[in-house]
């Protein structure tokens, strides 16, 4: 308990998840689930129970204590769908760690800034050395065309930048800068930007877009550093794919293929063919249990039964996108949960909207609008995604969840903590 009352430490070790990230789900994970039970039990033992009454933190502990009881009395398999479920709170929970430590320490931005710079620095540095060389530093080889730094075969260096991206951006805006720091960012959002692009993940780079798009809109005085950092790298990924053909095929030609819009295509997909058969898939899950579904993790599972899978398409472990995902494995009722995020970015959105319309007091400062982008890429239903119940993935979404609980609800102003 003397550790999460230091918390200068605790926000220090916390801020390494950023780089710890990098090494894979296990060490991220640990860090998560040990810092949440110790909160826990500070919270209890202090009757501290603020950080964990608010709404949206209810809402949440609704969800998992909903989906714990899916995988007991609804799941083919309780004992492995109960591996995604039943400390699945723990994302909540660091979130609401990672808000008390800004809450308690104003030096947890600049952890957590730092270590940001520096992850992206040299994984975009490494990155383009593995690009020109064929190998990074410590000699782990280009996947092909995709090229993933210290990931290695995990091929989702640009999933890790294009989710970050927004928070780094967040914590920049709120920070007094030199000229030689705004130099800095100038050149590393650029270079960040391209490497997403040569990474080869075109979803990351989707998000990226979507990101910036919606950060560009909705923010004011910082509108003119991204949007001209944006346009740069715009250019040199359009001279680079002119100038790189297998780049060029992976990241157009490809996709111009797998949704069907060549020229030699009988057919239209909505991603491609794999994805438009696993969407099926879910679907049919869906239409067979609609209220409460199969229980999470089973869509591996259930998906083997050839009433729900009638094609040749192989059984993955999820269908690529959160909300078939949910409506599979939760329902209707789980889906409602996801859905409400984003319809609160929405309404957010049309908030900010209006103030800027009507010249009045913005609805969100620039930082909120840089982390509702994080939540938006992550709510996003209309692309592709990964596992919601995936620990890396959710460690990836918890953090910018932190900052923007406590930007809401925090009894500290964020703009006094410019230093």
């Amino acid at each position: 308990m003397n550790f999460i009352k230091n918390n200068l430490n605790l926000s220090f070790l916390i801020s390494l998840i950023v780089p710890i990230l990098i090494t894979g789900p296990f060490l991220p994970d640990l860090i998560v689930s040990l810092s949440s039970l110790f909160f826990l039990i500070y919270v209890f033992k202090n009757k501290v129970f603020f950080y964990l009454n608010q709404k949206p933190l209810i809402l949440f502990f609704i969800f998992c204590v909903y989906c714990i009881l899916l995988s007991i009395f609804v799941a083919e398999d309780s004992f492995l769908s109960l591996e995604s479920s039943l400390f699945f709170f723990r994302i909540g929970i660091f979130a609401c760690v990672v808000w008390y430590l800004i809450e308690t320490n104003k030096k947890t931005f600049n952890f957590f800034y730092y270590s940001l710079i520096i992850s992206f620095s040299i994984l975009v540095i490494d990155g383009y050395i593995q690009y020109l060389f064929g190998y990074n530093i410590v000699g782990l080889p280009i996947m092909g065309v995709r090229i993933s730094s210290f990931f290695g075969d995990e091929l989702i260096l640009g999933s890790y930048l294009s989710r970050l991206f927004p928070l780094l951006f967040a914590l920049f805006i709120l920070r007094k800068k030199c000229k030689a720091e705004i130099f800095y960012i100038f050149s590393l959002f650029i270079l960040t930007d391209i490497i997403i692009f040569i990474s080869g993940e075109r979803v990351a780079f989707f998000y990226l877009n979507l990101s910036t798009i919606f950060v560009i809109i909705f923010i004011k005085k910082n509108q003119k550093l991204r949007l001209v950092t944006f346009l740069v790298s715009l250019i040199l990924v359009a001279i680079l794919s002119l100038n790189n053909e297998k780049i060029k095929d992976r990241m157009i030609d490809q996709t111009i293929a797998s949704i069907g819009l060549a020229k030699n295509s009988d057919k239209k997909y909505i991603f491609s063919e794999s994805h438009d058969n696993l969407f099926f898939v879910g679907y049919k899950m869906f239409e067979s249990k609609p209220i409460f579904g199969h229980g999470p993790k089973m869509f591996r599972v259930v998906c083997k039964n050839n009433k729900y899978n009638s094609s040749n398409a192989p059984c993955l472990t999820h269908p690529h996108n959160f909300y078939i995902q949910l409506l599979a494995e939760t329902g209707i009722i789980g889906f409602l949960f996801l859905i409400l995020i984003f319809f609160y970015v929405i309404y957010c959105s049309v908030k900010q909207l209006k103030t800027i319309i009507f010249r009045e007091k913005r609805y969100l400062t620039d930082y909120q609008v840089c982390l509702l982008s994080c939540i938006l890429i992550t709510v996003w239903p209309f692309s592709p995604n990964g596992n919601f119940f995936n620990n890396w993935l959710a460690i990836c979404y918890s953090l910018p969840i932190g900052f923007y609980l406590h930007s809401i609800y925090g009894k500290n102003n964020c703009e006094l903590f410019n230093n």
